[in-house]
């Protein structure tokens, strides 16, 4: 079973970057597919971006397509989220996850089809 401990969160001003990391221990990190997803408080868990266990295919959420953009390094078990053109609505807990399979963009999309998460790391954009 994989354990994940996202990091790199914070307070930014809208139009800053941020990078947040996951660094994943427990398991065959190449293997799985793995996903980034944020939770603003009232609101559910949403998707923003995943990236196959090959990094060779990525999927993103319509909102953050063209300013996030998610990697992974499959020697270091580690998988980020760049995160620039920040906006004060992109304020949340943003949640690493992996899961064991890619498919389509609405499969990757459903926070059901990952069975491990992290603790989540808060970002919080000012205006």
């Amino acid at each position: 079973q994989v354990q994940l401990v996202e990091s790199g969160g914070g307070l930014v001003q809208a139009g800053d970057s941020l990078r947040l990391s996951c660094a994943a221990s427990g398991g065959t990190f190449g293997r799985y597919t793995m996903g980034w997803f944020r939770q603003a408080p009232g609101k559910e868990r949403e998707f923003a971006a995943a990236i196959k266990w090959s990094g060779a295919a990525t999927t993103y959420a319509d909102s953050m397509k063209g300013r996030f953009t998610i990697s992974r390094d499959n020697t270091k078990n580690t998988v980020s989220l760049q995160m620039n053109s920040l906006r004060p609505e992109d304020t949340a807990v943003y949640y690493c996850a992996a899961g064991n399979a890619y498919g389509t963009s609405h499969y990757n999309s459903q926070t059901s089809n990952y069975p491990y998460w992290g603790q989540g790391t808060q970002v919080t954009v000012s205006s």
